[in-house]
């Protein structure tokens, strides 16, 4: 059959991506790091250092992780050329070779994915994801577009394997969500969502205006790596923190967890304020405000170029309005567009269901090549 033909011919040239693909994963390398921290792991004294033993763990997962996508990646392109070779032989019919062109575009659409890690060299790329959301002046029309977006990062985190939890939600007045934040927990979570931080641009026919006239409503996203102390040498003091706890209030529904004692950490050098509300316990809910706080401080100090993190000085402002990294149009025509990379998606549905990993291609793309626009 010609169809299984081509298809045969075009896999087959695939093995040379895979190998260059091994190459530049470093696979022989990552599988002999495994082996040396795996008995380093095993002498005694090893856990007297949590520090040490934490990152040596995280280590040893992220070479595994990474050793087992490779494998399951080459798994599925041999399987391909077996089944054409079956199908050849038996001469099946076209709704077969159909089903074995679909297995085959998976592969294409993972390998692109895999290729895509290769560009993840960030220090913190690896680590899991905390996502705050604001919404920007303009009340409830604001409130609204924020809780889209607050839905669109659940899905797309969602369709990627990843673990989400809510940490804290504040409702919007009337619809919708003044700020919020999301765990994202799996392998590269903040290398592939850093591309989204910035101020979103929402312009849509409001459904919370009687007269049907068109608005344009903005929401920002701030994107930190999770950190810990294991992570960093940020110390960060007692007497330099202000506590309070509170009961978690607000319609949330499962967002928040009414029985417990919600946390908010103020850091008095450098005003900035987070909290949590969606754990089962007050120690839970301080834990997780604490690693927030640890993360912003680093993404701060990473951001601003800082020495040191006491180099943080006053309340620091989440992001400026006006500077829009992309813009969401429902109306008169559908369309997303990421002003820094020019990429853009017609399909609005999709890009608000999930359908993020064209611009996120992009961005990290740009950003390997130092073409990304300011």
């Amino acid at each position: 059959m010609l169809l299984l033909d081509e298809l045969k011919v075009e896999l087959e040239g695939y093995r040379k991506d895979m190998k260059q693909l091994y190459e530049i994963l470093d696979i022989d390398r990552a599988k002999e790091e495994i082996v040396r921290l795996r008995e380093e792991s095993s002498k005694d004294g090893f856990w007297n250092d949590i520090e040490n033993s934490q990152k040596v763990m995280q280590t040893i997962k992220h070479h595994e992780a990474t050793i087992e996508s490779y494998d399951k990646l080459n798994e599925k392109l041999e399987d391909a050329l077996t089944m054409i070779e079956l199908a050849m032989e038996e001469e099946d019919d076209e709704e077969t070779a159909m089903e074995i062109k679909r297995d085959a575009e998976h592969f294409k659409k993972e390998l692109e994915a895999m290729k895509l890690t290769t560009l993840l060299t960030g220090e913190y790329d690896s680590k899991n994801a905390i996502l705050t959301f604001h919404a920007g002046a303009g009340g409830t029309e604001a409130q609204d577009w924020a809780q889209m977006l607050f839905r669109m990062y659940n899905m797309w985190a969602e369709s990627h394997g990843y673990k989400v939890t809510t940490l804290d939600y504040l409702d919007g007045d009337e619809a919708g969500l003044k700020s919020a934040s999301l765990l994202v927990e799996g392998i590269n979570a903040y290398g592939f969502l850093k591309s989204e931080m910035g101020v979103h641009r929402l312009v849509r026919v409001s459904p919370f205006d009687a007269s049907g006239r068109r608005h344009t409503s903005f929401a920002s996203l701030e994107v930190m790596p999770e950190m810990s102390e294991a992570d960093t040498n940020i110390e960060i003091r007692p007497e330099d923190l202000e506590i309070d706890f509170y009961r978690a209030s607000g319609a949330g529904g499962q967002k928040v967890n009414k029985t417990s004692s919600a946390v908010r950490l103020t850091h008095i050098p450098t005003g900035i304020v987070v909290s949590c509300q969606t754990q089962r316990s007050q120690y839970q809910n301080k834990d997780y405000a604490m690693k927030m706080l640890m993360s912003k401080l680093v993404e701060i100090k990473e951001r601003e170029h800082l020495e040191k993190i006491e180099d943080i000085k006053g309340v620091q402002k989440e992001i400026a309005w006006g500077a829009q990294i992309r813009s969401y149009v429902f109306m008169p025509y559908t369309l997303a567009k990421d002003h820094r990379t020019g990429f853009e998606n017609g399909n609005i549905g999709a890009v608000m269901d999930g359908d993020l990993d064209g611009f996120i291609n992009a961005y990290l793309t740009a950003l390997s090549h130092g073409t990304l626009q300011k």
